[in-house]
């Protein structure tokens, strides 16, 4: 059985006992959170149920693993002939997530 769900504004397609790197998501580690915006789900029998836009009374359970923080990305600008040139860093926070369960 697998599951497409928005998580933090992208679309994940899910198994049970997949681990995700979604964006920071708000909890401590070990806490259970319950997702309802699945927009489809298929069972193993082939079976399909898409939602418009979500699927009514379909769930995915996911386990905070972890917190951090991805590696640094650098941004440089520069204007030529006007002696202008800055250099930026950025490091996008992000959670690990473990898929628990899948329910419809």
């Amino acid at each position: 059985m697998f599951a497409v769900v928005n998580i933090g504004g992208f679309q994940e397609m899910v198994k049970q006992g997949d681990t995700l790197t979604v964006p920071l998501m708000e909890g401590e580690a070990k806490k259970k959170i319950t997702l309802s915006d699945v927009m489809m789900i298929s069972k193993d029998n082939g079976e399909v149920t898409f939602g418009a836009p979500f699927v009514k009374g379909a769930s995915v359970e996911l386990t905070i693993l972890s917190h951090g923080r991805d590696k640094k990305i650098r941004v440089f600008k520069m204007r030529r002939r006007k002696r202008y040139a800055r250099t930026l860093g950025h490091k996008q926070h992000h959670t690990k997530v473990e898929v628990t369960n899948i329910s419809l």
